[in-house]
């Protein structure tokens, strides 16, 4: 899984026009997301059309505000560009 750099939801938009993407937003200190950390090889396996990216929210809280992510660990779906559905 790629991680990705600190950025806004603009440039985020810019890099992915094309193609189906997973924010994976999380943070180190997240029990949610420790919790969740070891079936993510088993997801991206079973989602092997969509790119993952790891969002850490601490670094990214600004993204995390824009695209109005509250609770993490959140999933958020991309498909050419466009938000398609979150969880």
């Amino acid at each position: 899984m790629k991680e990705l750099p600190k950025t806004d939801l603009a440039t985020l938009e810019s890099q992915i026009p094309e193609g189906k993407y997973m924010l994976f937003f999380t943070a180190g200190w997240c029990p949610d997301c420790r919790f969740i950390k070891p079936a993510m090889p088993e997801i991206e396996q079973k989602y092997q059309d969509y790119t993952f990216l790891k969002v850490d929210r601490d670094e990214n809280i600004d993204l995390a505000g824009e695209m109005d992510v509250m609770g993490i660990p959140s999933f958020v779906a991309y498909d050419n560009g466009q938000e398609i559905g979150r969880v």
